[in-house]
């Protein structure tokens, strides 16, 4: 018997979009959408970006881990230095270690994001992973896609989609970077 989940409620400037559960449940087809794509999990090279994408990396690895008994390697990109607006910033960026498990040649190399917003950032992780060899191929996994492209970046997995004002913004929080796991679309007063 299937019982209905909770209804969304809205607290304050927070519009909940997505709970644990329905992570999971994006996550699990997301992962089962890259198998399929793929042929199975063979040559993919999952590399998430830093940084919620990491996490949601390590998580789709264990997934397809768990659907097919194979370990899938990720990467942890770093994309700083390859922003178009860093100039604009004004500020020191923060610099985070880039990992990746082997070279990228020949691989098919799936990046995870948390959010696909104006396709800039994927923009530059597309530059960051051809610095370290020329894939198969390159997708994109998102958890959000929010709408607003300025550039033509397109997602191939896509947990959720959330048409926004641009004055909106998703906010991802994960366990491992913020103690719980949940989506909400905070308006754009309070955002």
């Amino acid at each position: 018997m299937a019982v209905d989940a909770p209804a969304a409620v809205e607290t304050g400037a927070e519009t909940p979009l997505l709970d644990e559960e329905g992570i999971r449940r994006a996550l699990t087809r997301i992962a089962h959408e890259i198998l399929e794509r793929n042929q199975g999990p063979g040559e993919v090279l999952l590399v998430g970006l830093r940084r919620r994408g990491v996490p949601l990396a390590q998580r789709l690895a264990r997934l397809i881990r768990q659907f097919e008994g194979a370990d899938v390697p990720v990467g942890e990109l770093d994309i700083t230095m390859y922003r178009d607006d860093l100039a604009l910033r004004g500020t020191r960026p923060e610099m985070h270690p880039t990992s990746m498990p082997h070279d990228v040649g020949g691989k098919r190399v799936v990046l995870v994001d948390d959010v696909l917003y104006t396709g800039r950032t994927v923009r530059a992780a597309l530059d960051a992973v051809l610095d370290y060899g020329r894939p198969h191929l390159i997708q994109l996994a998102v958890l959000v896609d929010r709408g607003h492209r300025e550039l033509p970046i397109r997602a191939d997995y896509v947990g959720k989609n959330v048409p926004t004002a641009q004055q909106e913004e998703i906010a991802v929080r994960l366990v491992e970077t913020d103690g719980r796991d949940e989506v909400v679309l905070v308006k754009g007063d309070a955002a």
